[in-house]
């Protein structure tokens, strides 16, 4: 199909979104640092889920001096819950740099953008076109399954060509409201062109599509098969002791870096070590276990099959630090992988 597929699009996609779009809190603001931040938020993250989170970060971190002088500690608990906590770390280096380079005002310009931490093509696209209404599309998995549709590509969504092809023949048709028709695309892909059951009978592009004129709904976008996630055992101890609970931070690199954490030990499911021997590898050696209970958190990549064991001892290996119950969990930013253990307490 040529670029004409797509000439109709902000005729027909931008009054639709004034009459439809939602009320999300970060549309209250076009602010570059607003809309960063909720882009940032919403990589990830399901909308619903990030409402709440967005309003409690701004309320604290209102501008991006806030963001750029904020401890670590503090910009982490904030962060709690989202997951994927290296974006947070980029947020706070990328404001750094905002406000130190320039003068705590984002720069308009795409290509700048980019060279940000944290920034990508889609965040460039999205700041610099809702923030400054530059034309310059913001292309993720909604866009791409929305176009994929409409003109009836049947190239594998995460081709590299397609998505370069896919960005020259939207910003062709860009608009002068750029900014509201990023945010249309992104509310088509939200609200009606949805994966598995697509609301075409209500859709503003009914009648404009080949996907729905031809019932290839189901069979496009074509998706390659992803990779099967590596499975880990884990034994997690929360270790109970006179002066508090016992934590630790992960490594600065890898999965969840620098979070802190309940001491664990990965296990091999085919030859695991007794408790007793996974325990004095912690240099824990007195103690009393008073309960376990398993669990499994789904990573994108990963999947951690988990037991965690409360466990009272006397013992304080100075690899660990102490916490009140009040202090997990009211100001420690431990990683959600691990939160559901304080269940066990």
């Amino acid at each position: 199909m040529q670029t004409t597929v797509f000439f109709p699009l902000p005729e027909y996609l931008l009054p639709w979104f004034y009459a439809n779009q939602r009320n999300l809190p970060w549309r209250q603001s076009k602010n570059a640092y607003a809309v960063w931040v909720s882009e940032i938020m919403l990589q990830q993250t399901r909308v619903e889920a990030a409402k709440a989170h967005y309003i409690r970060f701004m309320q604290a971190l209102p501008t991006v001096f806030d963001l750029a002088a904020c401890e670590d500690e503090t910009l982490m608990k904030l962060w709690e819950g989202l997951g994927y906590y290296s974006r947070a770390r980029n947020l706070k280096k990328c404001a750094q740099q905002v406000v130190e380079e320039y003068g705590g005002v984002f720069p308009s310009d795409k290509k700048l953008l980019q060279k940000l931490p944290g920034i990508g093509e889609y965040t460039a696209g999205a700041v610099s076109s809702i923030a400054y209404e530059q034309k310059n599309p913001a292309i993720d998995g909604n866009v791409l399954r929305i176009c994929a549709r409409i003109e009836g590509n049947f190239a594998p969504i995460d081709s590299v060509e397609r998505k370069r092809a896919l960005y020259q023949k939207l910003q062709s048709v860009y608009p002068d409201a750029a900014g509201d028709y990023t945010q249309s695309l992104m509310e088509l892909g939200a609200l009606i062109c949805l994966p598995e059951t697509p609301k075409c009978n209500i859709c503003p592009m009914q009648g404009r599509c080949v996907a729905e004129r031809d019932g290839l709904q189901s069979t496009l976008p074509v998706i390659p098969k992803k990779a099967e996630k590596k499975k880990v055992t884990l034994s997690v101890f929360v270790l109970k002791t006179p002066k508090g609970i016992l934590l630790c931070k992960r490594p600065d690199k890898g999965v969840l870096a620098g979070m802190w954490q309940f001491p664990n030990v990965e296990v091999d499911p085919k030859n695991p070590l007794s408790l007793k021997m996974q325990l004095g590898g912690l240099g824990i050696k007195n103690y009393t276990v008073l309960k376990e209970q398993g669990h499994t958190h789904v990573f994108t990549h990963l999947i951690w099959d988990m037991t965690a064991y409360l466990v009272e001892t006397s013992d304080m290996p100075p690899a660990f630090l102490s916490f009140s119950l009040q202090e997990l969990e009211q100001n420690v930013s431990l990683a959600t992988a691990f939160k559901w253990c304080l269940r066990l307490l």
